[in-house]
């Protein structure tokens, strides 16, 4: 048998989509999620493509089932050698082992299944790898493997006894009569039912007095578990024969197993039921996987909600902060007042605008550097506000991130890192709001540079222009109460007559609109060098807008690929 080259490739890009799958947010699904993604892409690296590329293969066939069940007894008495040491501890660790002819050897030596196991032809002692055991015992056209428990305590050893599953053509599940009730050997033969994969089931262990009742039994279980086509084999409780069970015993399972051998189209049958049974449940499985990378979707999706909304928040509070007056207090309020030099510029107001310079002369050369101090505070009122908004933008953040799916998580052990501002903070926001001072400077000397009736007051205060610039972008009074009002509503208003001496009415406000435009951008850029460290944490982990579609799109070429096939 020769299979088509679209299939295939096909379930290659279906294999890498699903491994590629981000299920990085620990939603409520992504466990789930993952077991399946996992899964599939073990399947079909250890099963489907090996078996799609070589349909005439040796059928593999996976002895599976409980703790102490026996299977390694009865793959031995089924060959008649000892070859696979049964585990007298509990639970076993040693390797699987895979019996194969002698003729069979290079089909099971290379990596052509299995591919992710590393060979041995030894006893083993661990689970990275298996053991190959060539044997004259076993007919060409057949291998055997003998699997760890299913229900292992160890996860380690389920894990690899539901891999090995995923990889047979073939399923023997050996179970006991005390024990074929058991969930667990229940929920993986629903597993078996749901892939369509071609099994057979040995009722071990069994009462010679209760062989009928408790095959009847569970023949009857095995009907309404949609699995009535399943071989059933029973061998009766008796004592073992050098270590092995009776042959009149175990000779119906080895005369079957070697009629499978000897009969390419019989065998060709078992590979085709479960090769088309894998391929049918690939897409419900891989809905599964679409599921949880919609989940992801939408848990980054409020994530990235709660970062955007608390850095809004942090902008309108520092729009605020800017625009109410509540900068002009304290510090800012003192110096402006030096500055203006208080009285003196009120009374200077009322004469001529000769007068005025003269007073704005006098005010500069009266201290050393009045602007400068007026610079110095405004700058830190700044810093102090950005600051303080960015600490509860980020504090807002984590707060809301503990309460979302995922979001714990995603924090881990970052927390106080997280909940203020970040290291960096510091040095860039005083440099932007220096950067910001720089920029009203050259606003004012280029606005001044072509008016010669004011050049001489420019030439004496550049900086003491600017000054009032920067006061005229905090110059509303609504953050501020009592005295505060009286007196920051008079200074700042002395700073706008003398602007508009200068430069003229319409010129002060296109000036202060370019401030403070300048200023928003300023704070923006801080803010989002903030928000960027959430948005990094989530760009990592979070699924492409497009990922679900890319599953689908998958799914879909392999249905189509199957259908032309057919």
């Amino acid at each position: 048998m020769t299979s088509p080259t679209g299939l295939p490739d096909a379930l290659q890009r279906l294999r890498d989509s699903v491994a590629a799958a981000p299920l990085g947010l620990a939603t409520t699904g992504r466990d789930a999620a993952a077991r399946t993604a996992r899964a599939v892409v073990d399947q079909v690296d250890d099963y489907l493509l090996p078996r799609l590329r070589d349909l005439d293969a040796p059928l593999l066939t996976v002895v599976g089932g409980s703790t102490g069940a026996g299977k390694s007894t009865l793959v031995n008495s089924v060959l008649g050698a000892r070859v696979t040491t049964p585990g007298v501890l509990r639970p076993t660790t040693r390797s699987p082992v895979l019996v194969c002819s002698t003729a069979d050897v290079g089909a099971f030596s290379g990596d052509r299944v299995l591919p992710g196991l590393a060979r041995t032809t030894g006893e083993g002692d661990t689970l990275s790898g298996i053991t190959l055991v060539p044997t004259d015992a076993l007919p060409p056209g057949l291998a055997l493997v003998d699997a760890p428990d299913v229900d292992s305590v160890v996860e380690a050893n389920r894990e690899l006894a539901g891999q090995l599953l995923g990889a047979a053509d073939l399923w023997v599940f050996v179970t006991t009569a005390a024990r074929y009730a058991d969930a667990v050997p229940w929920d993986l033969l629903r597993t078996a039912q749901e892939r369509g994969t071609a099994l057979a089931v040995v009722l071990d262990r069994v009462p010679p007095e209760a062989v009928g009742e408790v095959a009847e039994d569970l023949a009857a279980m095995l009907q309404r578990g949609g699995l009535g086509g399943a071989r059933l084999f029973v061998i009766e409780e008796r004592p073992l024969a050098d270590g092995f069970l009776p042959a009149d015993q175990v000779a119906p399972l080895r005369d079957w197993l070697h009629a499978l051998a000897a009969d390419q189209e019989q065998r060709s049958a078992v590979v085709r039921q479960t090769l088309a049974g894998a391929l049918e449940s690939l897409s419900g499985r891989v809905d599964v996987v679409v599921a949880g990378v919609e989940e992801q979707a939408t848990s980054a999706e409020a994530l990235r909600a709660a970062v955007d909304a608390a850095y809004a928040r942090a902008r309108a509070a520092i729009d605020e902060g800017v625009g109410n007056g509540s900068l002009l207090r304290g510090e800012v309020l003192a110096r402006w007042q030096e500055f203006v030099g208080t009285g003196e510029w009120m009374r200077s107001l009322q004469g001529q605008v000769g007068r005025l310079r003269d007073r704005v002369a006098a005010a500069f050369s009266g201290r050393p550097n009045p602007a400068a101090d007026l610079q110095g505070a405004l700058e830190s009122g700044v810093e102090l506000l950005l600051r303080a908004e960015a600490d509860r933008a980020a504090e807002r953040t984590v707060t809301a991130w503990r309460t979302l799916p995922g979001g714990i998580a995603l924090i881990g052990g970052r927390e106080t890192e997280l909940d203020g501002v970040s290291p960096a903070f510091t040095g860039v926001a005083a440099d932007e709001v220096r950067d910001w001072q720089g920029f009203v400077l050259e606003l004012v000397r280029k606005e001044g540079a072509g008016k010669r009736s004011q050049a001489r007051l420019l030439s004496w205060g550049v900086n003491g222009a600017g000054a009032a610039l920067m006061i005229a972008v905090f110059a509303s009074t609504a953050g501020l109460s009592g005295a505060e009002v009286v007196i920051a509503g008079g200074t700042t208003a002395v700073g706008q007559r003398l602007l508009e001496a200068v430069f003229g009415d319409n010129a002060v406000r296109e000036l202060a609109v370019k401030a403070r435009a300048d200023l928003d951008a300023r704070a923006d850029r801080v803010l989002r060098m903030e928000q960027e460290r959430f948005a990094e944490l989530l760009d990592g982990v979070a699924p492409t807008p497009d990922a679900a579609a890319e599953l689908r799109a998958a799914v879909a070429g392999l249905a189509a690929a199957r259908g032309a096939r057919a």
